[in-house]
């Protein structure tokens, strides 16, 4: 994989703190900016809820996890001491290096204070006004918001003089991450040869929501005339079990069982995933696996799951995409069908099977 020329050694940070499917999108730049710069030492700035993602990764020299939410919940609430211990230990480790690149992959005032307390020499980012995010920076790049994510990013590490021909989306599973799946999955009938579905009915946005009883006939359909398990993923197991709760069908619950490493090796185990607009969406594209995903007020062309393989289901409406998180009809994912749906996971299997028979 040719990643243009090589340069000296440099002291680089990457500021992109959350949310999942953006931290997903940034790993391809950290894998360039690598090759690019294979002495540099380079560190990243994330948030906790996102950290795992990046935890003994071999393209990072060091991780410094913020504990922002927390540590506004607990000033908020009165307890003084601990937040403002973190929060001068958090400082001093961003100043302990002298970074002669940072790279402002996020463009929001919260990221913009990183770079500004960084103290770096480049301070490169979008050329946005965004929250005032521009204001910090002294290099700028235009920020194209035609194209997909991981392409948008990348163009920093392009900038600099990187030739990326294909992403690389590396995110480091161990062996405890490959047991504790494995484990997970074999209690509950589920061995290293059969086939599942995973299947992620959560979003952050209540308008990037599909129906609960949609995806309880839906994972019906998939058992019974696929016969194919199901395999429920995310952290909120309690929507989760509400799901079960309408199948008539067994189906199995990894909700709260699992980290984002975790994640990732279930989905690169599965045959295919069905999910909403979210998160553990990119993970699994990322992973490799194939995604069927439901497109409601977003756009699937700057956040859908990246590369090939992937079936996206959305109704082309004149108010979509809107970006709002509420709606008072919701009729862009309403109108999305268990039919379509199901129609689309069964050409998915079909065309794997297939695959699978020629390799075979």
């Amino acid at each position: 994989m040719d990643y243009g020329r090589q340069v000296e050694s440099v002291n680089i940070l990457i500021v992109k703190l959350s949310a999942i499917g953006d931290v997903v999108h940034t790993l391809p730049s950290l894998a360039a900016l690598r090759k690019l710069y294979p002495d540099a030492h380079i560190t990243w700035v994330i948030e906790e809820a996102s950290s795992d993602l990046i935890q003994d990764h071999p393209y990072l020299d060091r991780v410094i996890v913020s504990r922002r939410k927390r540590w506004i919940d607990e000033l908020q609430h009165g307890r003084i001491d601990t937040p403002l211990r973190e929060i001068k230990s958090f400082i001093h480790d961003l100043k302990a290096r002298p970074y002669d690149l940072v790279i402002d992959f996020h463009g929001l005032f919260k990221s913009a204070m990183i770079v500004s307390l960084s103290s770096g020499k480049r301070k490169l980012g979008y050329d946005s006004m965004q929250e005032l995010s521009g204001l910090f920076l002294n290099e700028k790049i235009p920020e194209d918001m035609e194209k997909h994510a991981v392409d948008r990013y990348l163009d920093f590490p392009r900038y600099l003089g990187a030739y990326v021909n294909e992403p690389e989306f590396l995110i480091p599973i161990g062996e405890e991450h490959r047991n504790r799946v494995e484990r997970l999955l074999l209690i509950n009938g589920i061995g290293k040869q059969d086939r599942f579905v995973t299947v992620s009915p959560v979003a952050l946005w209540d308008t990037k929501l599909w129906e609960d009883k949609k995806f309880a006939l839906l994972c019906n359909r998939i058992t019974e005339e696929l016969k194919v398990r199901v395999v429920f993923t995310g952290s909120d197991r309690g929507k989760l079990e509400h799901v079960q709760s309408m199948m008539s069908v067994s189906s199995i619950n990894l909700g709260g069982e699992t980290t984002l490493r975790d994640l990732a090796y279930a989905y690169r185990l599965a045959s295919l995933m069905v999910t909403t607009d979210s998160g553990p969406m990119h993970i699994a594209a990322a992973a490799g696996t194939p995604v069927v995903a439901l497109f409601g007020p977003t756009d699937p062309t700057r956040t859908g799951p990246y590369g090939k393989g992937h079936t996206v289901i959305r109704r082309e409406l004149s108010c979509s995409p809107c970006f709002l998180k509420k709606c008072d009809t919701m009729k862009c994912m309403r109108d999305i069908t268990v039919e379509e749906v199901f129609n689309a996971v069964k050409e998915k299997l079909t065309e794997i099977n297939k695959g699978t028979a020629k390799e075979g």
